[in-house]
């Protein structure tokens, strides 16, 4: 059996998701669970999830339609699902059959929308585009649209939403700008008796630092699975990540002065020393241009990645450690107060957290552990 594998704590789950339900009080919860919960496995997340009783998430968001069947045929999942993706008319017969609410939001949408011929009505969730850029009808022209597609008949709006695109910045003047306008457009609805479902907002920047978005209901990602959506939010919800990336000392040999490793001789020993190499590589989501930069744990005590990272193995300088080859080692982690976890692979790699935990790759087996 291969000794690389991504851990799950799923009680680090729930809790970060109880921490949540604490902070947003008497709001809905959508827990995102798109691009395989984020890495750490749909499946066995949901299904954590959904033991919570009375507590666990009223909906879940996803991103693709064939993520919201797999959800209904492998977890037995009652719980309302939002598909993200822009409504396709092609799946209609998936919307219907696996009661899976598309997103609407272009003219276009509208126009189909007035030709179904059902006697069930679909559900959908209207994007409003406040400011991503992205997705959605323009604020200005969202109210039209909305009342246009009350007055379908075969179709049913569950929801509203909108995306932020600075709540997880310092300055939070534009998010607080996206908020006004789309609680105008709230408002004015309100005033007008058309029901629009659920008014949704907050992504997990928005529930740490902004409090009044709260509204109907809130999309937790990235924080679920224990990670600050970025190095500028408050932490005023208590966060365990939920990945830990482990693997074991495959080989140890000696190595010389100014002797070289790895592909482009990249590392050369400025003295006799010993490398380890672990059977992990870019093949597994272990960024190649984390080269010379990263470190691993063993026994409580950090040690340098060195030599270009391959597709299927890395090497360590364990220096003259007393190291045995089956040694366990982390990757992504932490261990005796010593960490090395997705914001450091996030510093190195100019990224964020949410990459390195979707990248790591299907070929890497999840343990879960409650």
């Amino acid at each position: 059996m291969r000794a690389t594998y991504a851990e799950i704590n799923l009680s680090h789950l729930k809790s970060n998701y109880l921490n949540i339900r604490r902070k947003v009080g008497k709001s809905k919860i959508m827990a995102v669970v798109k691009a395989d919960a984020y890495g750490h496995g749909m499946r066995e997340c949901v299904l954590s999830l959904m033991k919570l009783g009375d507590k666990k998430p009223e909906y879940y968001g996803v991103a693709l339609i064939e993520e919201a069947v797999e959800l209904r045929k492998t977890c037995n999942c009652k719980e309302p699902i939002v598909s993200f993706a822009p409504l396709l008319i092609d799946d209609l017969d998936e919307y219907y059959t696996y009661n899976i609410m598309p997103t609407i939001c272009t003219e276009e949408h509208i126009k189909k929308l007035k030709k179904l011929n059902s006697n069930r009505k679909l559900k959908v969730h209207i994007n409003i585009d406040t400011g991503m850029g992205r997705l959605g009808f323009h604020y200005s022209k969202a109210l039209h649209a909305i009342r246009r597609i009350s007055e379908i008949k075969s179709v049913e709006i569950d929801g509203i939403y909108t995306h932020f695109a600075t709540a997880d910045e310092r300055n939070k003047s534009f998010a607080a700008l996206q908020l006004d306008r789309f609680k105008y457009i709230i408002h004015i609805l309100s005033n007008e008796n058309i029901n629009y479902g659920l008014a949704h907002a907050a992504n997990s920047g928005a529930i740490l630092d902004i409090p009044n978005s709260y509204l109907d209901m809130v999309r937790p990602g990235i924080s679920l699975y224990g990670y600050y959506p970025s190095l500028e939010t408050t932490e005023s919800i208590k966060l365990k990540p939920v990945m830990s990336l482990i693997s074991g000392i495959s080989t140890i040999r000696e190595m010389r002065k100014g002797e070289t490793v790895s592909y482009g001789r990249l590392f050369k020993a400025n003295k006799n020393l010993k490398v380890a190499t672990i059977p992990i590589g870019y093949a597994d989501g272990y960024f190649r241009n984390l080269t010379n930069k990263a470190f691993v744990i063993i026994n409580g005590k950090k040690y340098p990645q060195i030599g270009r990272v391959t597709m299927d193995r890395i090497m360590i300088n364990i220096g003259d450690a007393d190291l045995r080859t089956g040694g366990k080692v982390i990757l992504l982690g932490a261990e005796k107060q010593v960490k090395f976890d997705g914001w450091d692979w996030s510093k190195i790699l100019n990224s964020i957290p949410y990459e390195v935990t979707c990248a790591v790759s299907r070929r890497v087996p999840r343990r879960y552990k409650n």
